[in-house]
């Protein structure tokens, strides 16, 4: 859209009184049409700076989801979900059964910061297949017999520490399992596996951009309250740890 030259001007030159950035020597100088012009010039400039300011839904000019953090204890073999600093929910989880690391080809899960990449699977059901994170059309239930791939949804992690830096390259997901039996113990390949309605549950909840913390030690003790917000914690600081960096 091309910008009206009079609002061009307003814009460019702040440090002039209205009257003269609009070339205008008062009001009752401007033709209705021109008035009319700027009012509405204006409104689309404000309307502009609303769309393109501060972030009103938890996501940076960007579109990160700057307001959920999830922190993966290999400890507990657990995942704690925040939002705005508050404990909001946990769920089981199993991280790798070869332990913990980023070499390639190793089969481990890396520590450190990470954040959700891609989000794959939306709107799909509960329990259906992925290969190559293509939907398959097949359908499992939890503990599937001798059945062991990638269902329900895909967050694909990326990694923002330099030790983890080759994350995504190295195909490092949160994903639902049909082993459901498995969480809570180290099992997986690599990635960080959940339940499979957990993971739905939780990709409802998280955008791409997502921090997700993978740490070594256990989590503070907090209840999960399954979103019963009348109990939840404070914060994370009330519970007094915080975050390694």
């Amino acid at each position: 859209m091309t910008s009206h030259p009079s609002l061009h001007k307003l814009l460019s030159r702040p440090d002039l009184p209205i009257r003269e950035r609009v070339g205008v020597t008062s009001p009752s100088a401007m033709k209705p049409t021109m008035l009319r012009n700027l009012f509405l010039g204006l409104l689309l400039v404000g309307g502009g700076f609303a769309l393109t300011g501060c972030s009103t839904n938890g996501r940076d000019a960007g579109g990160k989801d700057t307001r959920n953090k999830l922190v993966v204890s290999v400890q507990d073999q657990r995942m704690l979900l925040l939002r705005d600093g508050k404990p909001l929910k946990t769920y089981p989880v199993s991280t790798s059964k070869f332990g913990l690391g980023s070499q390639a080809d190793s089969n481990r899960t890396p520590l450190g910061i990470l954040e959700i990449a891609r989000k794959i699977g939306d709107g799909q059901p509960t329990g259906m297949v992925f290969k190559g994170r293509r939907p398959t059309g097949e359908i499992l239930r939890a503990n599937a017999t001798g059945r062991d791939p990638i269902v329900s949804r895909i967050l694909w992690l990326n990694g923002k520490d330099q030790h983890n830096s080759n994350t995504f390259s190295r195909l490092i997901y949160i994903h639902g399992t049909p082993e459901e039996w498995r969480l809570g113990r180290p099992a997986s390949y690599g990635c960080i596996r959940m339940g499979m309605r957990d993971v739905v549950d939780l990709y409802n909840r998280v955008g791409e951009g997502a921090e997700v913390r993978v740490i070594r030690q256990s989590l503070p003790k907090v209840p999960d309250h399954r979103d019963d917000t009348s109990n939840r914690l404070d914060s994370a600081n009330h519970l007094g740890w915080a975050l390694p960096d």
